[in-house]
């Protein structure tokens, strides 16, 4: 049986719960592979002879063995916190796994990068912590650790790792502050590998047929997991499918490999199939070890492989099952960097909730309230937050900034009026700019209602769609700041599943105590994307909400919850639409300006 992981995108929290036995399918739209999968490098016999260069990223994967069980009805379901230990000894925060469900021995997928330097020593800790189920669907960066139930803690230098022939460590899990105690709280295995730079990957259509059925009432609900054998002779898991439910003859979604997952063409893969149980315990149906170039062979020869099941005597029996490759093609996976760096670019816009639920911005009660102290409101705070991020991604900083639900100075109520009072333009200069509009606009718009996105939207989709026909290298993100419940919520749905298409993001920052279930919809995190009124549905998800109200205070900021999906939608669209980065001699250093600055000519 096999430990439920939870779906590897940064918003992906727990899923399922560990009390039922339940079918679910909470993985059927999870069709990406893991984002930080491994690529393994040779063994070392000593740190003179590692590929790890001095300023090389290594690859942490992490394994438990024989952790507390915590829960009273299920196992515990745990995940692992990887800190860097400062000077001053205070932690960093490196990176989390995702949750596996009802595991006393997990072995997580998803994993934690840490930039190796030779030069100094680079105490790293670890934490497990057993995640309570009513955080069904939170992202895991934004649980708090605190309300969890700790497992225990392990430490190393990061040089013991990367120096052991096997590239693995073996840890003994303990109480915070090295406290032992008498009881076994289980160890810890961390697996150092090389990150290569490769930008190679494989796409595949994985098919099966005449699988086993694994239920009594039902079929069976297979989903496929891929692994990479390592040269101890363990494996390693480095992606799977979504779950296709009732399926005997199952085809999955296109599954994308990078080079720095399966290492090279001729590295061993496992590929395991396993009928889906909400309870965590998965029943292997069968499995088979292929290469990635055996794969293509397969697509090549138009042939099945049978998928083999090991007896507990370990006599193999080969199954009437049969996987096939319907797809298979190479290509280039282009990163976030890789676009900006060749001169794609994030335009900023805004629009701000005028609505009179804010409360009259003469009261220090308001929302909108302008404190003469200079101590920002939540509207204010967000501006800043997050057009100092993404301001840099702007060449010309100019950003279009709106306002809705306010009363203008001709009488009427508008659900999207232009910030800065203008008649004629949209565009504020830089962040600056943003705020004093949002200042001016408090003394001439008066608060009315109700709250609707959708112009909004609409408007901020139009700029998008114009960009097309002229500059295929900007991408628009919209923030929209607001306090409210919609009004107009199907509306809404109708102009995010029809930007969908665009090069377009929103953002949206929740402010003040009101229920933002719909704010959650919008998000569409749980996997279910939005549908139309005409039953389009969107091609990808172009919406991360986040309350102020639920991260305040935590050690996640409001910005980093919010923006931590945007590369990700950025990529969806462009490897969608096929758009390449513009070849490096396309952005040239062709000389220095007056303040000895590279001028690029295009």
């Amino acid at each position: 049986m096999a430990a439920t992981t939870m779906p590897l995108t940064s918003s992906t929290g727990l899923g399922g719960s560990s009390n039922s036995s339940r079918k679910s399918s909470e993985f059927e739209n999870e069709t990406l592979p893991c984002r930080t999968a491994p690529n393994l490098c040779g063994c070392v016999a000593c740190r003179g002879g590692s590929n790890l260069g001095s300023k090389d990223t290594a690859l942490l994967s992490l394994a438990a063995f024989n952790l507390r069980d915590r829960d009273i009805t299920s196992k515990s379901d745990p995940m692992a916190v990887v800190y860097a230990k400062k000077i001053d000894g205070k932690l960093d925060e490196l990176g989390r796994t995702e949750v596996v469900l009802n595991s006393l021995n997990p072995t997580w997928i998803e994993k934690v990068t840490v930039a190796f330097q030779f030069e100094i020593m680079q105490p790293l800790v670890f934490h497990v912590y057993d995640i309570d189920t009513k955080y069904y669907n939170v992202p895991v960066k934004t649980l708090k650790l605190e309300d969890q139930d700790f497992l225990g803690e392990a430490t190393c230098v990061l040089s013991e790792i990367v120096t052991k022939q096997s590239r693995s460590l073996t840890l003994n899990l303990h109480g915070k502050s090295g406290h032992t105690g008498l009881r076994n709280l289980g160890v810890l295995t961390i697996h150092a590998e090389e990150l290569v730079a490769s930008r190679s990957a494989v796409e595949m259509i994985l098919r099966c047929s005449y699988l086993d059925n694994k239920d009594l009432f039902s079929k069976s609900d297979p989903f496929l997991r891929v692994s990479r054998i390592v040269e101890s002779g363990g494996s390693i898991p480095i992606c799977k499918t979504e779950v296709v439910n009732n399926n005997l003859n199952p085809t999955w979604k296109p599954l994308c490999l990078s080079m720095q997952q399966f290492g090279s063409k001729d590295n061993p893969l496992i590929i395991e199939c396993f009928d889906f149980n909400s309870s965590g315990n998965h029943v292997l149906i069968g499995k088979l070890q292929k290469s990635v170039a055996d794969l293509e062979k397969l697509h090549k020869g138009r042939s099945g492989a049978n998928l083999i099941l090991t007896s507990h005597h370990g006599h193999e029996k080969v199954l009437k099952g049969q996987l096939f490759v319907d797809q298979f093609c190479e290509k280039e996976q282009y990163s976030f960097l890789d676009y900006i760096s060749s001169g794609f670019e994030l335009n900023f816009m805004v629009a701000i909730d005028f609505t009179a639920s804010n409360g009259n911005p003469r009261n220090p009660e308001s929302l909108h309230y302008i404190d003469p102290s200079g101590r920002l409101n939540s509207y204010q705070k967000a501006i800043i937050d997050v057009g100092e991020v993404i301001q840099f991604y702007d060449s010309d900083k100019r950003f279009p900034a709106w306002g809705f639900g306010g009363r203008t100075s001709d009488g009427t109520i508008s659900h999207c009026f232009n910030l800065n009072g203008s008649a004629g333009g949209f565009e504020v200069e830089g962040v600056e700019g943003i705020m004093t509009a949002y200042a001016s606009a408090l003394h001439n718009v008066a608060l009315a209602g109700p709250t609707l996105f959708g112009q909004v939207i609409n408007t901020a989709a139009q700029t998008a769609g114009q960009s097309l026909s002229y500059n295929s290298n900007k991408y628009f993100v919209l923030l929209i700041i607001t306090d409210g419940v919609l009004t107009d919520l199907q509306e809404t749905k109708d102009a995010l599943v029809k930007a969908s298409d665009l090069p377009l993001s929103i953002l949206i920052v929740g402010v003040g105590g009101a229920d933002f279930g719909q704010m959650e919809v919008l998000d569409a995190d749980n996997g279910q994307r939005l549908e139309s009124s005409t039953g389009r549905v969107a091609t990808h998800d172009i919406v991360q909400f986040v309350s102020m109200r639920d991260v305040h205070g935590g050690r996640i900021s409001v910005v980093q919850a919010l923006l931590e999906e945007l590369p990700g939608q950025f990529l969806t669209y462009m490897r969608r639409r096929d758009i390449k980065p513009r070849p490096l001699h396309v952005a040239q250093t062709s000389g220095f300006n007056s303040n000895h600055e590279p001028v690029l000519i295009d």
